[in-house]
């Protein structure tokens, strides 16, 4: 072998995983959106990591992983740097170590696949999937969890590829790909060891490619067809279910009020007036005003109770028009425990409120996930925070589950803004009798990048997985409403005043995955480590 390709190949697995790291960003929202790029995007870093050693493995796979979480996060500097007033020192490396901290479960799994693939190559089809969704469901707990742009969600346009999202969630999806990616590694190992196989190793790599293509890859195939084949099918037949399942007609507002003002008490009388006209142009529509009004995460920069902004909100639209409202707004109670007056603890949350066409408070949803360090500060007791992340909003407290807020025909499952990445949450509010899932935020903060619309394709997946239809406001974007198939009606465009007035489809029957599927990640990851434990001994024969 001549110097310059020994150099190549000894650089070669370092540009697969380059190459892994890019088309991973490139398949997700908000860069080309090229999704289906993911269904090979692994395939690279699969080769990459056979034929080095369990650490160069994990090396490569922290490659891999900081390329792709670098580009796909980098909205963390204009949250922390823009909104949060922090310096460009301070919030470059906090994007570095959140990326470092989501890379290093790749490298595991590269570490892992590297002693799989010496051990029982076929076995890469099988034990691949099993990890990576078994990693993911650790991730998505962990230190509070971040499950921000799991694998599967680079899918929320295609359609007719992620209705198993219904048994599954978007773990199922995410094994989907992971099992593609596998097989088509394998086969790409098996197709260069017969070309490359001289005459005395023939036998044996013929044994291994029918084991392969009996224990692996025809199975595998099978699996991938019925998938296929259940998308096609359930798509149809949800399609004639919603057909047939009363509406109601709802209305979402984005009133696009600057972050920087949003809680200046001069802004509170022009916050009313704009939602208010948004709300009435949304009323004054041909086809009849809608039920219930759905404003942002803190779209009331006031206290509900005795207040005179509110005063106006109900004289000049809600008993006026006779609307429903849903609306964000902060909310706060003293502890009563005996202590004095100065002594008494106020506690704070960030909550959503429904209030009624006679402009009484029909139910209040408090938030019960909230954002590390910017809601909330972990360890509070021993660290404090290095600069207000989060406008006005001390330290929240986390709510406690509830029943749905009940609206007319509706029973409302109430997420607000960074809860409607985790599927337990919408799972809760459906398996306690939700039929309407509703999602307020206020993603001003990621500022014109690619972070509202990675946050749209997560909120598919939860009408998907609990075939509840999805109404979506954001304070600058992205709104829309999303059916129980994932078909998203009438997206806005980001930092625009919006309005959105659609019939919302009221689904009652709960799915697979609200009965049982959620546990799917766990049941993955169950699976996955006894299996690494039968084969970790074996070895196939050399070729």
């Amino acid at each position: 072998m001549k110097a310059g390709e020994e150099k190549n190949s000894r650089f070669l697995p370092a540009w697969l995983a380059l190459g892994t790291g890019i088309l991973l960003f490139l398949s997700f929202p908000g860069a080309a959106g090229l999704w289906p790029v993911a269904w090979v995007a692994l395939t690279p870093l699969l080769l990459a990591v056979r034929n080095v050693s369990a650490g160069a493995a994990a090396r490569l796979g922290l490659l891999a992983g900081m390329v792709h979480y670098v580009l796909l996060l980098y909205w963390i500097v204009i949250v922390l740097g823009k909104y949060g007033n922090l310096p460009v020192w301070v919030s470059v490396p906090a994007l570095l170590l959140l990326a470092l901290y989501m890379s290093s479960y790749l490298a595991l799994f590269c570490a892992v696949i590297n002693r799989v693939w010496k051990q029982q190559d076929m076995m890469v089809v099988w034990i691949g999937p099993l990890l990576w969704v078994g990693l993911d469901y650790i991730r998505s707990f962990l230190f509070s969890g971040f499950p921000w742009q799991d694998l599967g969600y680079s899918q929320y346009k295609a359609l007719l590829l992620i209705q198993t999202a219904d048994l599954t969630g978007h773990f199922g999806i995410t094994l989907h790909i992971v099992l593609v990616n596998s097989v088509t590694a394998l086969l790409l190992v098996l197709w260069l060891a017969n070309r490359s196989a001289t005459q005395a190793a023939q036998p044996i790599l013929a044994l291994r490619i029918r084991r392969a293509g009996f224990a692996a890859i025809l199975p595998a195939l099978c699996i991938i067809l019925l998938v296929l084949g259940y998308n096609v099918f359930r798509y149809r037949q949800v399609s004639e279910v919603i057909a047939q399942s009363p509406t109601m007609k709802i209305a979402v507002v984005q009133g696009n009020i600057e972050q920087d003002k949003k809680w200046s008490p001069a802004m509170r009388l022009q916050t009313i007036d704009i939602y208010t006209r948004l709300s009435e142009q949304a009323m004054a529509q041909k086809n009849g005003p809608p039920s219930l009004l759905i404003w942002p995460e803190t779209a009331l920069p006031f206290l509900i109770n005795d207040n005179p902004y509110y005063d106006r909100l109900k004289s000049i639209l809600i008993t006026k028009q006779k609307i429903w409202l849903l609306s964000g707004a902060l909310f706060y109670q003293k502890i009563e425990d005996g202590k004095s007056l100065q002594e008494r603890e106020l506690l704070s949350y960030n909550s959503a409120y429904l209030f009624t066409p006679d402009g009484e408070i029909g139910g209040r949803y408090d938030k019960q996930h909230l954002v590390p360090f910017g809601e909330y500060v972990p360890l509070s007791d021993y660290f404090s925070l290095p600069g207000p992340l989060v406008e006005n909003i001390g330290n929240f407290s986390s709510g406690k589950p509830g029943k749905p807020l009940s609206c007319e025909g509706a029973a409302i499952g109430v997420l607000i803004c960074y809860e409607s990445i985790f599927p337990k949450l919408a799972r809760d509010w459906t398996a306690s009798g939700a039929n309407l899932l509703v999602n307020i935020t206020n993603d001003a903060w990621f500022g014109r990048s690619s972070a509202p619309w990675q946050h749209l394709s997560m909120s598919v997946f939860r009408a998907l997985e609990n075939r509840r239809t999805m109404a979506r406001s954001a304070n600058t974007g992205v709104s829309a409403v999303i059916d129980p198939l994932g078909r998203i009606t009438g997206v806005s465009p980001i930092f625009q005043p919006f309005y959105l007035v659609a019939d919302a489809p009221l689904l009652q029957a709960k799915t697979i995955f609200v009965s049982f599927g959620h546990y799917f990640g766990l049941l993955c990851l169950l699976i996955c480590i006894p299996l690494l434990f039968l084969f970790r001994g074996a070895k196939q024969e050399e070729i």
